[in-house]
């Protein structure tokens, strides 16, 4: 799994349907690593989180949140820093991404769904409560290569055979299919061809710059 980040010329509008969650191992850890992350630019924010949760909500220096989320959370106990990659979303979506990505439902109860890869080492993926239908495009989104050897149009029929479907960005002639989940958020199908696909690929490994 890789975060990609890439400078685009809309400003942010409202809060985030997607947002990263960090874990800490301590509380002294989880206090260090906000006072890091504010010295580097990052600042805290109200999201109607409350004096007493056990979480601090930080925005990057772009306004985007994310959660610095503290040592008691049993759910993240055996990730790394980066826990979870929380969506506000259906639960109904939370069935279609299982089965985009293959990986199974580790939690299904009170309108929230997660899933995790079969072999426990990435971050959860998490979807709940409903939200409102959304109104802008997400600053942030999944993308998904193809396995190798790698069929796109039989990677995006396959996706609208779960209730995916095709949309137009304005994103003009590129090598990427654009795509909707059922709960409307963008998320791109990359070609084979491309770098990042190549890059997930076994026994490849992404040249450094």
């Amino acid at each position: 799994m890789r975060i990609v980040f890439r400078p685009v010329p809309e400003s942010k509008k409202g809060r985030n349907r997607i947002h990263l969650d960090l874990t800490t191992a301590s509380l002294d850890d989880q206090n260090q690593s906000v006072s890091r992350l504010v010295e580097q630019g990052a600042r805290h924010i109200d999201i109607g989180q409350g004096p007493d949760a056990p979480h601090v909500v930080l925005a990057d220096p772009e306004g985007n949140e994310f959660c610095i989320i503290g040592p008691d959370n049993s759910f993240l106990a055996d990730c790394g820093r980066l826990g979870a990659i929380v969506c506000d979303g259906s639960r109904q979506v939370g069935y279609f991404w299982s089965a985009a990505l293959g990986w199974p439902l580790v939690w299904d109860q009170d309108e929230e769904t997660a899933i995790r890869a079969p072999d426990g080492t990435s971050p959860f993926i998490t979807w709940g409560p409903p939200v409102p239908p959304k109104i802008t495009k997400n600053r942030l989104h999944l993308d998904i290569a193809p396995p190798a050897p790698g069929d796109q149009r039989a990677e995006v029929d396959r996706l609208a055979s779960f209730g995916a479907t095709r949309i137009d960005l304005g994103q003009g002639d590129v090598d990427r299919v654009v795509m909707a989940d059922p709960d409307g958020n963008e998320f791109c199908v990359l070609s084979p061809d491309s770098e990042f696909a190549r890059d997930q690929r076994p026994g490849r490994q992404r040249p450094e710059r």
